[in-house]
């Protein structure tokens, strides 16, 4: 799994660096041996550490997969109710890592592929938030065919400031860099001025960084002698796209993944990238779309060696999320052009509005909002109503400009029955870790009494 521990790749003094701290391979792997003999003494079924974006975080990940026992990431700003219902669900035990505390080589038994390696907890948008258990194998197979698709390698210096948590910052932005070989830059926060001072030829980044380099014209430009740019965790703007080529001279290339089933689909290093698009099925991934009859969007479903094996402890829920013939339910809205590249409109709980008999992707809604030179952030709801079965309300960032605009402007871009019936006006849109609207919150606003400018 972490080829460049192995001495593959050689070791450097800066080989790793995490908000300004910086190791070599060796001084990583003699940190990572304590954490796993620790991780071993306590016997528990899993050890737990609150993962910061620091050095011990990514030793505690290495030490993990050194002692075969699984690793809990805690969201450093995860309330007492979270931390509990995941200490208690997976039964971890939360351990300290010192970095400076050097351990040695005792022939620790790493996890083998098809052991649990990581649990990663889940929103908990339906309830509790559920452990998803992640094997060795799974990681392994996702970060290969990534490395194949964006052709990343140990000439590589990785740059990006993402949760160390989640998927896209601790499996693909910490063990993706350590299985290639690449030099990884943690920039602690992901600002523009650290991404442009960072000197990386590989960036990720969450829509919501991308759109704060863009608007940066110094630090974008900055960015320009990097090789590939990464967006992922949530869609990104249209216009974010167009304003980082101009900027940087990149396309940035989208992928999409979900905790359950790592990274699937994405574009490619140097192949033909087009804004609201995430490319096609990575390396061993096979994808349909269950669409009703006469529909061009439906559910996305997948079959993969990067698939979890299941929520932690809740087997039925594990079987709900398959079809009776095996394929995972991803519960996300796509459509597939013919040369299969993917696009998602949205989740299908959430995002797939029926308005008047059409079936509508509020993802396409917000791209034509978001079109609009006036508006900076755009979240597209349906709510229940009498006449029309749901109603589509926009909720908006922007000056200078009216509903009334705002909803003639989608009908010119779209069809009229895509249009907004309701726009509201808001300071800023909630969002998640990632930079995800949380669309629920704003479900609960537009269901209620709200003050919108209503059409």
């Amino acid at each position: 799994m972490l080829t460049a521990l192995n001495g593959v790749y050689g070791d450097r003094p800066d080989a790793v660096g995490v908000a300004g701290r910086v190791c070599s391979y060796e001084q990583l792997l003699g940190a990572a041996r304590a954490v796993a003999a620790d991780a071993t003494e306590t016997g528990a079924p899993a050890f737990a550490v609150t993962a910061t974006a620091s050095l011990e975080t990514v030793a505690a990940a290495v030490g993990a997969l050194l002692a075969g026992v699984p690793l809990v990431p805690l969201p450093p700003d995860a309330g007492p109710a979270e931390r509990e219902h995941i200490l208690r669900d997976s039964g971890a035990v939360e351990i300290d890592v010192d970095f400076a505390r050097k351990g040695p080589d005792r022939g620790h038994r790493p996890a083998a592929d098809g052991e649990p390696a990581l649990i990663l907890y889940t929103s908990g948008t339906t309830g509790p938030p559920k452990g998803v258990v992640l094997t060795a194998a799974a990681i392994a197979a996702d970060l290969d065919a990534l490395a194949e698709a964006w052709q990343w390698s140990a000439e590589d210096t990785l740059v990006h400031g993402l949760p160390l948590f989640h998927v896209h910052g601790l499996v693909l932005g910490v063990l993706g860099a350590l299985r290639t070989g690449s030099r990884l830059v943690h920039t602690g926060r992901p600002t523009p001025e650290a991404y442009a001072a960072a000197g990386g030829s590989l960036y990720f980044g969450v829509p919501t960084v991308w759109s704060r380099v863009a608007a940066d014209p110094r630090a974008a430009a900055a960015l320009s002698g990097a090789r590939l740019l990464v967006s992922g965790s949530a869609a990104l703007p249209s216009p974010v796209f167009r304003d980082l080529e101009a900027l940087t001279g990149h396309r940035p290339v989208e992928r999409y993944g979900m905790t359950e089933t790592l990274i699937t689909v994405s574009g490619r290093a140097g192949g033909d990238v087009r804004p609201g698009t995430v490319g096609t099925p990575l390396h061993g991934v096979r994808t349909r779309v269950a669409a009703e009859p006469g529909a061009e969007i439906g559910e996305l479903q997948l079959t993969a060696p990067t698939l979890f094996s299941g929520y932690l402890g809740r087997p039925e829920a594990t079987a709900a999320a398959y079809t009776e013939d095996g394929w995972f339910r991803t519960g996300d809205i796509a459509a597939v052009d013919e040369d299969g590249v993917h696009r998602i409109v949205g989740r299908a709980s959430i995002d797939m509005i029926k308005s008047g008999g059409y079936r509508i992707g509020a993802g396409e809604i917000e791209n034509a909002l978001l079109d609009h030179p006036k508006v900076s952030e755009a979240a597209v709801v349906g709510v229940p109503d009498a006449d029309l079965g749901q109603r589509i309300v926009a909720f908006v960032v922007a000056e200078g400009v009216s509903g009334a605009e705002l909803t003639d402007f989608v009908a010119a871009h779209l069809s009229v029955h895509k249009r907004p019936r309701e726009v509201r006006f808001v300071a800023s849109l909630p969002r998640n870790a990632m930079g995800k609207p949380q669309k629920r919150l704003l479900l609960t606003d537009a269901t209620g009494v709200g003050t919108g400018e209503r059409r």
